[in-house]
């Protein structure tokens, strides 16, 4: 036996000499750049195809990391790193981490990976929808629970229609209980868990959506199983392929307590718009201050957004209970409510922010002579519009009669903002940019309208009935839905966006201005097929077809032209076309025990990279794996999982992809991410987490320079 040992050690030694031999060859000069790393991967087990070599300074303005993928060999190249001290180690599906060896750019860097020395250790880095597919969810038959009809509406709630549209869930905070909570029964520490600190609300909300006491039992059973060491019944896969490519380069902003929504670095219509410029995020309800990222400095800074009343409401006024992390004094302060930005084509962000109180001026409500609120006056609006010039360091803030949530440019001479509002009278409004900024007047440069089914079929908008009157075959139908997603159609300038906060299963939903919208918007509704079910955040390319995300663990394609029937009389309310629909399932396991196709993943928002600022293709849609820890690329069919292994929990709402040098090759393209979870402190890192900038590159192969 010892001989066999002995053996196999020297095998394992010269295997490794005959790797580290090679290692200069990691670049196609065949040596290792000032500004690089490079080196093999190996373990006992020989080379390490398929892991994650990373390394992290905090010797630069900000917190700054590298991430790169082993080839079938074993071999990496981590190119383009500052000049700092790093720590070095490797991360892998079957590992745990290696020892950190302290290192500086310009060297050769073998490194040996640590196989995990138990199944239990292994699963500590699969990413959460591993851990949240163990999930006992109650059986169909069972049904209605509750308020609950169908199973479907169950798992809506459960995933980014009620919890996971916050945070993600089967993270190492949400799959064991804080020690706080340590002496109670595990239903009543759920129950008190989703009381922690502001979000209690939204998570009282959420949960009584459910049969809560039944909901509180399900989740009790699962922490318990995994505090008595059951694991994960599925396993990932390492990288393959083109995932293999990948080069993330991460950068901390903003403050252990802030949280992002999303972040903006160009123009959606020209991605070439403030190439290599700087990076701005929404903090949404954690902070007044906007987070600026400089990518070429590594600098990260702040500037404070203003409202134009003191007394406009904040974030820190939320009851909550004492957090298990943060003690009893609100760790929020937000004014703005600063929830999603784009950027117009001279670099300038604009936010959906609230600027002031949220009861609306005269001139929004019954009585006004303004156009839009004689047809649907408007009595209040929680968040309105800004535009940061950085240039001045000003905002400029327009109060809008209608809220707003996400906003996007149409490409028309009018320079259009539309916006969604995702809960409200059921309104769509936008902002004659080019009016406003001629001439300062933001009551005649806005306006809005209803959302009107063309229910008699004539093809023009008429007198309508009410959401809650029924049919009348001589009148249109006026359908009670807020938009959350909204995006322009390119060919025909068409409004899209979803209505995730609706009657389930929910729709996806098109409007056709005409020449005037407030008189003459038309819309149309599409209700996504069985499986399929609950559209969160969707986008559309430049062909004209949508893509959404579904939190039936589905991504969704709807191809108007494809559908058969009528789009517009009695019958054309949201089941008019099934054929129009295809359904992706999303990569990771579904939860145990259901039947349907789907995953237990809970993706929050469809981007579609129409301009091929990635390096995957023109008019890729590319899905937020908030379980999967990833970004998921749909290319020919098939997802391509680009995952963020550090630190553990990546969870983003949007992605941003712009073109900082388009002669550059696969140096002058990337993908943008902020880490988008409320419940930073929930991820690896704990309290002393900051919000992370995530660039993703795609280089040709694993060791390309």
């Amino acid at each position: 036996m010892k001989t066999t040992r002995l053996k196999l050690g020297l095998a394992a030694a010269v295997l490794a000499a005959i790797l580290a031999a090679c290692a200069a060859q990691t670049g196609s000069d065949g040596s290792v750049a000032a500004n690089e790393l490079g080196g093999v991967v190996t373990s006992a087990n020989g080379p390490e195809a398929g892991v994650w070599v990373i390394a992290e300074t905090t010797g630069l303005p900000t917190k700054f990391a590298k991430i790169v993928v082993t080839d079938d060999r074993g071999r990496y190249l981590m190119p383009d790193l500052p000049k700092a001290n790093y720590n070095v180690w490797v991360r892998g599906y079957g590992l745990v981490d290696s020892p950190k060896i302290s290192s500086t750019p310009g060297r050769t860097l073998n490194l040996t990976a640590v196989p995990a020395p138990s199944p239990a250790a292994a699963a500590q880095y699969y990413p959460a929808v591993y851990w949240y597919s163990m999930l006992t969810i109650p059986a169909k038959t069972e049904f209605p629970v509750g308020k609950v009809p169908h199973q479907g509406e169950w798992l809506h709630v459960l995933k980014t229609g009620g919890c996971i549209g916050c945070h993600s869930m089967g993270t190492m905070g949400t799959r064991t209980i804080p020690k706080a909570f340590a002496g109670m029964k595990s239903p009543d520490a759920w129950a008190r868990r989703i009381q922690s600190g502001q979000a209690l609300p939204q998570m009282a909300r959420d949960i009584n959506r459910l049969d809560a006491q039944r909901a509180y039992v399900q989740f009790a059973d699962w922490t318990d199983r995994v505090a008595a060491g059951e694991l994960p019944f599925a396993k990932p896969e390492r990288p393959q392929g083109v995932e293999r490519n990948v080069v993330l380069t991460l950068w901390d902003w903003s403050t252990p307590t802030g949280y992002m929504h999303d972040l903006i670095g160009t123009d959606r219509r020209k991605p070439t718009v403030n190439a290599n410029g700087k990076l701005y995020g929404s903090p949404e309800e954690s902070t007044d201050f906007i987070p600026i990222l400089d990518p070429k400095t590594n600098t990260a800074t702040s500037v404070k957004h203003p409202v134009r009343d003191p007394k406009t409401p904040s974030s820190k006024d939320s009851p909550m209970q004492p957090s298990p992390y943060w003690g009893d004094k609100p760790i929020w302060d937000s004014q703005t409510s600063n929830h999603n930005p784009i950027m117009d084509e001279k670099g300038r962000p604009w936010f959906a922010a609230r600027v002031r109180h949220p009861n609306n001026p005269d001139f929004c409500k019954k009585g006004s002579k303004h156009p839009s609120a004689i047809v649907f006056p408007l009595e209040s609006s929680g968040r309105h519009l800004s535009m940061f010039d950085p240039a001045t360091g000003k905002f400029t803030l327009i109060s809008t009669c209608f809220q707003t949530h996400h906003l996007i440019f149409a490409e028309d001479a009018n320079q259009t903002v539309w916006t969604s509002s995702v809960f409200g009278t059921g309104v769509v409004g936008w902002l004659n940019r080019k009016m406003f900024e001629e001439t300062g007047d933001e009551v005649r440069s806005q306006g809005w309208t209803p959302l009107i089914l063309d229910t008699n079929g004539n093809g023009k908008r008429d007198e309508w009935v009410d959401h809650d009157k029924p049919l009348d075959p001589t009148k249109d139908k006026r359908v009670l839905l807020n938009l959350y997603a909204v995006a322009v159609n390119p060919v025909d300038g068409t409004v899209w966006g979803t209505a995730w906060w609706s009657p389930f299963p929910g729709y996806i939903v098109r409007i056709n201005p005409g020449p005037d919208p407030t008189h003459t918007a038309l819309t149309e509704v599409y209700e996504p097929p069985f499986p399929g079910y609950g559209p969160r955040g969707g986008d559309i390319d430049r062909n004209g077809v949508y893509w959404v995300s579904l939190s039936s663990g589905h991504l969704g394609k709807f191809e108007r032209s494809k559908c058969k029937g009528p789009l517009n009389g009695p019958k054309a309310t949201g089941k008019q076309c099934p054929e129009g629909w295809t359904l992706y399932p999303l990569p990771g396991p579904q939860f145990k025990g259901i039947e349907d196709a789907g995953s237990a993943e809970a993706s929050y928002y469809t981007w579609v990279d129409q301009y091929n600022t990635f390096g995957l293709g023109e008019n890729v849609p590319i899905v937020t794996g908030n379980l999967n820890e990833s970004y998921l690329a749909l290319v020919n069919g098939k997802f391509i999982n680009l995952r963020v292994p550090y630190p553990q929990g990546f969870y983003a709402k949007w992605a941003e992809g712009r073109i900082d040098d388009p002669n550059a090759g696969w140096k002058g393209r990337a993908l943008w991410a902020t880490e988008s979870t409320r419940t930073i402190f929930h991820n690896e890192g704990g309290t002393q987490n900051r919000p992370r900038v995530v660039r993703f590159q795609l280089r040709p192969d694993p060791l390309a320079r």
